[in-house]
């Protein structure tokens, strides 16, 4: 039926972590965001083969350009006898549609382009109404772009609300949310967020926001866990660091005669972060599987790796900048607190 053979019968084999409401959430997932330099169809073919091998949790977003695609593997395999209950399904608004009905709107046609019937979570993919065209340059910049803007994005988080009372998502979240944002959310949300999806790697590891999450009952989801070796141009800057190329990375692979990329899954997993790696191989995607599941990296390997931060952000987000704003260090609240339309200057 539609070459959907699981080698997994169920879920059993790989962890779940628990949200704040009691939904389980798979502890590995897989990204879908390859719409940069792959094609939505080579997107749905790995979906396809790692629901085989065992994946449950599929991160979607509307903006990647291939949930249509995705959700016909997705219906193959459900048809084919998977259980809708053991899938949790990702997807997430973006930034042309924070307005309250646009936002409504968009979700309902994510869940009917991945013919899910609902969505286990639902994410605002970036706190600001900052559009950019797909595939723009690095020094594009949209007129109507602007800081965030808590009373807008409140708006937007009511309409996220109305979701969960509707049954049309489970669980609602944030993305690429720093502390000074999350702690005015956290203090209006009626419904809080349930995770928090945001660049999580050896050279990047966000403490003080990731312990802020886990003390408030947000489990970290990390994106470009192996640091995005395929990311975008414009996401590339000359100081950029290479995580599976660190000698501390390396070093361990050796020693597990793993690839290197294998040992930043690894770190992320037990380090308590959900990681969400992409790739268009599906033995990649079996390696990345395994990574959770067997072979774990002892205390000192690590404090090795936590000792490989650098504050390395690698998606740097500047097509989403405003007029006013100084760099793309405004987008991320780095003095603690929000900027607004003159960033930090004034």
């Amino acid at each position: 039926m539609n070459g959907f053979v699981p080698s997994f019968t169920d879920a059993s084999p790989v962890p779940c972590r628990t949200l704040y409401n009691g939904s389980k959430i798979p502890a590995i997932g897989l990204g879908t965001f390859g719409s940069d330099h792959v094609s939505a169809e080579d997107v749905a073919g790995v979906v396809k083969e790692a629901l085989k091998l065992g994946y449950r949790y599929i991160d979607c977003a509307a903006c990647y350009g291939n949930e249509k695609e995705v959700g016909r593997e997705l219906k193959n395999a459900l048809d084919a006898g998977l259980p809708r209950g053991e899938l949790f399904i990702l997807s997430k608004v973006w930034n042309d549609c924070h307005a309250p009905e646009k936002l409504i709107e968009a979700c309902k046609k994510s869940i009917s382009d991945l013919q899910a019937g609902y969505l286990d979570c639902y994410l605002i993919h970036w706190p600001f109404p900052n559009y950019h065209a797909p595939h723009c340059d690095v020094n594009s910049r949209n007129p109507d772009s602007r800081p965030y803007i808590h009373e807008e994005f409140m708006a937007s988080w009511r309409a996220m609300e109305q979701l969960v009372k509707e049954g049309l998502v489970k669980n609602i979240g944030v993305s690429n949310v720093t502390i000074p944002k999350l702690e005015l959310i956290l203090r209006d949300a009626r419904i809080k967020p349930a995770v928090n999806e945001m660049e999580l790697h050896p050279t990047m590891q966000q403490g003080q926001l990731f312990q802020y999450c886990l003390d408030h009952g947000i489990q970290p989801i990390g994106y470009s866990p192996i640091g995005s070796p395929a990311r975008p141009e414009r996401d590339r800057t000359p100081e950029d660091i290479c995580d599976i190329e660190m000698p501390e990375v390396v070093a361990i692979a050796q020693a597990h005669k793993v690839h290197p990329a294998v040992v930043c899954v690894k770190w992320a997993y037990q380090r308590g972060q959900i990681p969400i790696p992409f790739t268009t191989k599906a033995s990649n995607a079996l390696s990345n599987l395994k990574a959770i599941l067997d072979d774990s990296l002892t205390a000192e390997e690590m404090d090795i790796l936590a000792s490989c931060e650098r504050n390395c952000r690698l998606i740097k987000g500047q097509v989403f900048l405003w007029k006013g704003a100084g760099s793309w260090r405004d987008l991320w609240d780095t003095d603690g607190s929000i900027p607004g339309w003159n960033g930090y200057k004034g």
